[in-house]
């Protein structure tokens, strides 16, 4: 396997001799329209636009299934940043490129706001085909001395005292103002939502005592949990974390079983692309995506961080892409005085209620990649 030699722009992963092991691939490939510009694919750059900034989370994520895609392949992929919408500028400018492969999305989270936010009116599940490689776990965590040594105690103040427990999100209309959303509506309760400029300052709010609830994610507060300034009151993975000396993070699905179809959540890590790319292109990106979401390298990343790797391609990321903006226009419209913005209807975006779902999946027209 080919490994990148270091050299060049930070921005570029310098081509490489195509292996010989994906030229075999690519050979086995069934033979249909596009097989054959599939055949001589890549014969250019590729660009990856990635719809957040430059040393966030997404970019530093997408950078690296960039770079592993590259090393796998022998391609160059060259990763630039158009943030901007919640991922709306990003979205628009790779729609207005030709379908052909040779620009890809960085996205986050299914793009699940763009549309709910009015910033596009392109279908996830319709326009794209969506690769998940990974998720953050959000976290609810409290002060070492906090009187709430768990949710139970969260839920039973929560309801004793509508409105006054505070949590700290990210920004107001961001992935972990979202999720507390989705959390306090499971749980029964109602919060005051504190919005920090990202997740860092609001875990930061938490300890400080600003907040009565830190939100963020398991990645940010980790290292306070360790050193026993917050305490875990549990994390949003599809199970408990357990640790080497027997401190347990709880998965809300452990404590709240009614939550566990809606998991993970917390922030996602997605490849998209245009769904008319000829799909024997598809299928040579898919694999490219697929390789590098199981690397080594990628791996010691979500170990690293507390993601919960799990790769998603198809039909099964389609499905959960509907699933999360179903959630986001629910809560969103729910919510609506306190996230701002143009927020669309789920009749507007011709959507369930999330009780719906199961019956409405899949929807009229749907057809998977391919078919």
């Amino acid at each position: 396997m080919a490994t990148p030699d270091g050299s060049g722009s930070k921005n570029v992963i310098r081509r490489r001799d195509v292996l010989t092991g994906a030229v075999g691939a690519a050979s086995t490939l069934v033979i249909r329209p596009g097989a054959a510009m599939a055949a001589k694919w890549p014969d250019k750059p590729v660009t990856l636009v990635i719809m957040y900034a430059a040393g966030g989370g997404t970019d530093v994520v997408m950078r690296l299934i960039a770079k592993e895609m590259a090393a796998a392949k022998g391609w160059s992929i060259e990763p630039i940043n158009k943030p901007g919408a919640v991922g709306g500028i990003a979205t628009n400018y790779v729609l207005q490129q030709p379908a052909d492969g040779y620009t890809l999305l960085g996205a986050a989270n299914f793009n699940k706001f763009v549309r709910v936010m009015s910033h596009t009116n392109s279908k996830c599940w319709e326009d794209w085909t969506i690769m998940q490689a990974a998720a953050s776990l959000a976290s609810w965590s409290v002060r070492a001395e906090s009187e709430f040594k768990n949710v139970d105690d969260v839920v039973k103040y929560g309801k004793a005292n509508p409105g006054k427990l505070t949590i700290s999100t990210s920004g107001t209309g961001g992935i972990w103002h979202e999720v507390a959303m989705q959390i306090a509506r499971q749980l029964g309760i109602t919060v005051q939502f504190v919005p920090y400029k990202g997740g860092k300052p609001a875990t930061l709010a938490g300890l400080q005592g600003e907040t009565t609830v830190a939100g963020g994610g398991v990645h940010e507060h980790i290292e306070l949990i360790r050193a026993g300034k917050l305490r875990n009151l549990f994390q949003c993975g599809t199970a408990d974390i357990k640790f080497a000396d027997g401190k347990v993070l709880p998965s809300i699905g452990t404590l709240r079983p009614a939550t566990k179809p809606l998991l993970p959540m917390g922030g996602t890590y997605n490849l998209m692309m245009r769904r008319s790319v000829p799909v024997a292109v598809q299928k040579e990106i898919t694999e490219a995506f697929v390789t590098a979401a199981k690397s080594a390298a990628f791996s010691a990343v979500c170990k690293k961080k507390y993601f919960e790797q799990q790769i998603l391609t198809g039909e099964a990321a389609d499905k959960r892409a509907a699933q999360l903006e179903v959630s986001t226009a629910f809560l969103f419209n729910k919510y609506r005085d306190k996230v701002g913005g143009k927020v669309k209807t789920a009749k507007e975006l011709d959507l369930p209620d999330p009780e719906n779902f199961d019956k409405w999946w899949p929807p009229k027209g749907y057809k998977p990649v391919g078919a």
